[in-house]
């Protein structure tokens, strides 16, 4: 396989054309066949999608040439594959009415902000050992988030089956979606939406502190074109300047944020 790999390069080279190797991939998500052939091409793109969906995802896992970490977002068509100009829509579910368990954030993905709906189920548990279910992110941030929210937040949900999705097959792994997620899972408790017009994001630390993250002006300047009206964020994220047509509610720590959601 490396020496079929290198044949095609030198002829790629001494052609001077571009050319397209299609593989596939294990189990466990990696790419089949030796890694070094990730080391022989300029670029690794991994074409993604969920089983049934129409929607496919292309990401730039290595680049030569430019940025990594970049998303394509393209649909099926019975013409092929068409680009989605508007991602964000993709990510949101489109419920009419305002629900409970439900928080939406402001996620990147290389150069382009995305709008992202988290859901969280919580129901009473039947188990010695409740369920811990995280579809779209990493289960060990969701255990860690649980064990913040009942140290520093006083919400038990030791006796409590929890469920974390992210709506559209999505994968979130920055920890901006800390808060979004502690939100979604209080909402889901109480049985009391957050406001269908409010997005929020930021990193929670072990002592219930929540943490800025990187480019908090552009996501906020993102919700407020999707029509968002309020945002709940770090107060190191809050803007030096108003944003127009936004109202920014910045917060210190996650008790903080959760007095906030409850007084509505």
């Amino acid at each position: 396989m490396r020496e079929s790999a290198a044949r095609l390069v030198r002829y790629a080279k001494s052609r001077g054309v571009a050319m397209v190797l299609v593989g596939h991939v294990t189990k466990d998500g990696s790419l089949a066949g030796p890694r070094v052939l990730e080391h022989m091409v300029d670029a690794v793109l991994y074409f993604e999608s969920d089983s049934g969906s129409r929607y496919r995802v292309i990401r730039a896992i290595k680049n030569r040439f430019g940025a990594v970490n970049e998303l394509g977002v393209f649909a099926m068509t019975e013409l092929g594959l068409r680009e989605v100009t508007n991602p964000s829509a993709l990510f949101l579910s489109g419920q009419p009415e305002e629900t409970s368990g439900s928080a939406v954030m402001v996620t990147r993905e290389g150069t382009r902000p995305l709008l992202v709906e988290v859901q969280a189920l919580v129901d009473a548990s039947r188990l010695a050992n409740p369920r811990r279910v995280a579809v779209g992110v990493d289960g060990n941030r969701l255990a860690m988030l649980l064990a913040v929210l009942h140290r520093h937040a006083g919400l038990s949900l030791g006796d409590q089956d929890v469920f974390i999705n992210v709506v559209g097959g999505m994968r979130i792994s920055e920890t901006a979606s800390d808060l979004p997620m502690a939100l979604a899972l209080y909402s889901s408790l109480s049985d009391r939406p957050l406001g269908k017009r409010m997005i929020s994001f930021g990193e929670v630390g072990l002592s219930g502190e929540i943490r800025p993250v990187y480019n908090g002006e552009e996501r906020l300047k993102e919700a407020l074109t999707h029509g968002y009206e309020s945002a709940l964020i770090p107060r190191a994220n809050a803007p030096k300047k108003p944003i127009k047509g936004l109202k920014i509610i910045p917060v210190g720590n996650i008790s903080e944020a959760m007095r906030l959601v409850r007084e509505g």
